[in-house]
């Protein structure tokens, strides 16, 4: 089953949010939204939208946001 991992670093504890958007913006998945510890985390994007459909290979993007820091990057994925 394809996956990807989605890694980010918290200097302290705070709520987090990590959401997935397709290209076009709509946000197809929210991977989490709760506090978290400060350290390293990882969580994995098993490559289905909020309603458990596959999305199809290609260009996404990630959101995180934590307290007042908020970042996207895209992300490729394949099947």
């Amino acid at each position: 089953n394809p996956s990807t991992t989605v890694s980010f670093d918290l200097p302290n504890d705070v709520t987090v949010s990590l959401d997935i958007f397709d290209i076009t913006g709509r946000k197809i998945r929210t991977l989490v939204n709760e506090p978290r510890s400060a350290g390293t985390h990882q969580v994995v994007w098993n490559g289905q939208d909020d309603h458990g459909n596959s999305v199809a290979s290609g260009l996404y993007v990630y959101r995180i946001q934590a307290g007042d820091f908020v970042q996207s990057r895209k992300m490729l994925f394949m099947k």
